[in-house]
């Protein structure tokens, strides 16, 4: 046993070092599309926390003051039961709109840190009918006594969002066709050192190797040039998200801050990377071994 594993490793280092500029361009090609997927996987995260409150069809959110009374918050609801103009709505206490902010505000840990619960507005989040009314129903309520603000830039909400889905298609669009590149770039390493290899495959069999035993050594290859660009890959998206809190943390970017990426998210990217990168490489080496191993 330790023989075979002795032999199956030095004949997938020979293999990989005898066809090594092939082996880099399927990695590094690899490692570009995984990437790009990891990147469309962080945007979409992004966006998804960024946009939170809006979710759910809301185009308007009404803020009210953190010590508003119970009296005026009934009022408010009560006005926007009888309203003709709303659509549906609800009602986010002060308990859950700090959870909310602290997931929001992720990115600026000083300003977190000078907020506690009692100073975050409750508010409701309101779907209308016609979204054209938002300005209008909300002029009615922004002088409401025990109302702080009112937000309704719905539009813009649903432009950040059409410009990340596109994004994501376009991006996702180009990893696939990089990842079948990539997967035709190991079927051609593995069937080179196929080639290369035909004489001992034959002295092999004729000293009665089995078929799998001959095999492992090219499906290894294809494995471990999947999983090194799966991990150059996965590097690189550790790198967007840190590029990303430079930017929001020395730029201000205003813009920027509500995008957060929890270490969840990332590690949750990272593993989905990992699984694609070594499913890639796997399927390219079965192919390759399949069609040119005559065994």
């Amino acid at each position: 046993m330790a023989y075979s594993v002795d032999y199956v490793v030095r004949e997938t280092a020979s293999n990989l070092w005898r066809n090594r500029l092939m082996s880099l361009a399927a990695v590094l090609t690899i490692a570009v599309s995984l990437a790009l997927v990891g990147s469309a996987l962080l945007i979409k995260q992004g966006v998804s926390v960024a946009t939170s409150q809006w979710q759910g069809g809301t185009q308007l959110l009404i803020f009210l003051e953190p010590n508003a009374t119970k009296a005026q918050t009934s009022a408010i609801n009560d006005q926007l039961k009888a309203s003709s103009a709303v659509k549906s709505y609800f009602y986010v206490n002060q308990a859950a709109s700090y959870v909310e902010f602290k997931r929001l505000e992720a990115n600026q840990p000083d300003f977190l840190s000078s907020v506690t619960q009692k100073d975050i507005p409750p508010s409701f989040r309101v779907a209308l009918k016609d979204p054209a009314e938002a300005a209008a129903v909300g002029g009615i309520f922004n002088a409401q006594a025990g109302v702080m603000k009112v937000q309704y830039n719905r539009a813009a909400i649903n432009t950040m969002l059409k410009i990340s889905s596109i994004a994501q298609v376009v991006i996702l669009g180009l990893a696939t066709i990089l990842l079948l590149s990539a997967s035709v770039l190991i079927l051609n390493v593995i069937r080179v050192a196929i080639f290369s290899r035909r004489r001992e495959v034959t002295v092999m069999k004729l000293v009665g190797a089995t078929n799998m035993f001959i095999r492992i050594p090219f499906m290894l290859e294809g494995l471990i040039q999947g999983l090194a660009g799966a991990i150059v890959a996965g590097l690189a998206v550790l790198g967007v998200r840190s590029l990303f809190g430079y930017i929001i943390h020395h730029f201000k970017a205003q813009l920027l801050s509500s995008f957060v990426l929890s270490n969840h998210d990332v590690l949750f990217t990272e593993l989905f990377v990992l699984a694609i990168g070594t499913v890639v490489g796997a399927l390219g080496s079965l192919l390759a071994v399949r069609r040119y191993l005559d065994i």
